[in-house]
């Protein structure tokens, strides 16, 4: 445990630096533990700067890395999700086997709009 309920209520600086180190640890744990996001943030690594050639604009660049960055943030809650799923019982419950099906299926959605985010902006750029 990392202690973050007994900083819950403390402001300022130090509150700030505490909340990254908690992002960090858990950003760090999600490549450690978590193959399928550790996939995703490659293919992120790898797309960034094809993003940044391939977007005309400012706005075509943030939505192609956006498209990416929401992938990865919806992988990370739904990795939190199985997590505490796990934590909860690892024999089968229908709740709790519902919920890791909507994780999935969340992650699939933001899977599909990124794709689609890149068809978009790639189809755009070719000649009528």
């Amino acid at each position: 445990m990392t202690g973050h309920s007994s900083y819950k209520s403390r402001g300022g600086l130090g509150r700030l630096v505490r909340a990254l180190r908690f992002s960090a640890q858990g950003f760090a744990a999600a490549v450690r533990h978590e193959a399928a996001f550790r996939q995703e943030l490659a293919v992120f690594i790898v797309l960034c700067p094809i993003a940044v050639w391939l977007g005309r604009t400012a706005g075509e660049v943030f939505f192609l890395i956006g498209s990416m960055v929401l992938v990865l943030v919806v992988e990370l809650l739904n990795s939190a999700l199985e997590a505490i799923a796990d934590a909860v019982t690892l024999e089968h419950h229908p709740l709790i086997g519902r919920a890791k099906d909507l994780g999935s299926a969340a992650v699939l959605l933001a899977i599909l709009f990124s794709v689609a985010a890149w068809l978009v902006v790639i189809f755009s750029t070719l000649p009528p």
